[in-house]
């Protein structure tokens, strides 16, 4: 049940995060200076998937445990506002950045020392903002979520398999596979790459760990890449500005690099979307990167992409049309997918589900398996219990 945890929960909440051009600290080296133990490589993080399917780990801010998402697609770091190790004497506001959903208000921290595994930052700050527990997706918030300019100047090797990372010298080579181009943008400051989809390149996109959505296109990639024939539904994403609603699709095959993907789930952004707004093409999300051991080393301008043992396996498409957040003892419709069956039974955005086939949901959902009602078989009848005293039966279907 491990393996399908987690692309059961994306598959029910798609939620992301992105926080890119953020504004410029008031003052002062702003990535501080960063350093390596000598025994760097030895030193594994471990981590956690959210239900949100974000890398969640444990490190230490001015000698203080918090807790933390790697994230990739953001430029500067961003403590969460009410996180118990902001010193409001010290924190600069006025600031706007960038997200998923629209702007969000920030401040400037400066900060003594980062602690993550084997690195250490010393001097520098952090973006500070509000960062809801809804998108991590689940009811518990992170303190901080960890950007291009924590990790940027080193090699970042993930190792999904086994639920662990590691900070090493740029231009080591710790295991081989396929190779991708990976730069930090001198306009974004963050991870890009690009795609190849149906014999077309796409760039650049936002290597984004923090995303947990496999890929997301902006329209006018989607529609470059010719496949706006393919069935479709919509799905929704949560960023730290609030929801988007996007078009979902299964792409046949996708190519990072020397890497070729087959049955890719990929989100459309309407015109306008977050993509367009930043001008890349879309971004490459922790829902696709988590079928490989991951090494993005952008200062040697490579990823490498080895096979685990989930990379062959086909996107788990949801056959109920509803996409639920986690809430305690309960789960709350986020989103009715266009065109399946809960649509055509009425269901509507924030049902609340306090029954599945007469179970009440469990304290651990994300990993129980009760949580695969929603990708059942085709044909299959659930019933779902809403915390009015309702109950509903709703047959699955397949519809994208």
């Amino acid at each position: 049940m491990r393996r399908l945890q987690f692309p059961i929960i994306l598959q029910l909440t798609f939620v992301a995060l992105l926080l890119a051009a953020a504004p410029a600290p008031p003052a002062g080296p702003e990535d501080g200076v960063t350093t390596l133990a000598a025994d760097a490589e030895a030193q594994w993080v471990p981590f956690d998937l959210t239900p949100g399917n974000q890398i969640r780990f444990a490190m230490h801010l001015d000698s203080r445990p918090i807790t933390a998402v790697l994230d990739t697609g953001v430029s500067f770091s961003v403590l969460a506002r009410a996180s118990a190790v902001v010193d409001p004497a010290r924190l600069t506001s006025g600031g706007q950045a960038t997200a998923i959903g629209g702007a969000v208000a920030t401040g400037w921290l400066p900060t003594g020392t980062i602690t993550i595994g084997g690195l250490t930052r010393r001097g520098g700050g952090v973006s500070v903002a509000d960062l809801p527990a809804l998108a991590t997706g689940g009811a518990t918030p992170v303190d901080m979520l960890v950007g291009r300019d924590i990790t940027g100047g080193q090699a970042l090797d993930i190792d999904y398999e086994h639920r662990r990372f590691r900070l090493i010298p740029t231009g080591r080579l710790p295991f081989t596979g396929a190779t991708a181009p990976l730069a930090i943008s001198a306009a974004r400051r963050v991870y890009e790459s690009a795609l190849t989809v149906a014999g077309r390149r796409l760039a650049p996109m936002v290597v984004d760990t923090g995303d947990g959505s496999a890929i997301t296109l902006s329209a006018a990639a989607w529609q470059r890449a010719g496949l706006a024939s393919l069935p479709n539904t919509t799905t929704i994403s949560f960023g730290l500005a609030g929801p988007a609603v996007s078009t979902l699709a299964i792409a046949p095959a996708v190519a990072l690099g020397t890497q070729m993907a087959r049955q890719v789930e990929v989100r459309v952004e309407p015109a306008g979307g977050f993509s367009q707004t930043i001008g890349v093409a879309g971004r490459i999300g922790s829902g696709f990167l988590q079928r490989y051991r991951v090494l993005l080393d952008p200062a040697a301008g490579r990823m490498v992409l080895q096979p685990g043992p989930t990379a062959d396996q086909p996107p788990l498409r949801s056959t109920s049309g509803l996409l639920v957040g986690i809430e305690p003892d309960r789960l709350r419709v986020f989103h009715v997918m266009r065109g399946g069956p809960a649509e055509a039974a009425g269901w509507r955005d924030g049902d609340r589900i306090c029954r599945i086939n007469g179970a009440p949901i469990p304290a651990d959902y994300a990993g129980d398996p009760i949580a695969t009602w929603s990708i059942g078989a085709p044909g299959t009848v659930v019933t779902l219990g809403l915390c009015t005293g309702e109950v509903r039966s709703l047959t699955l279907k397949s519809f994208y």
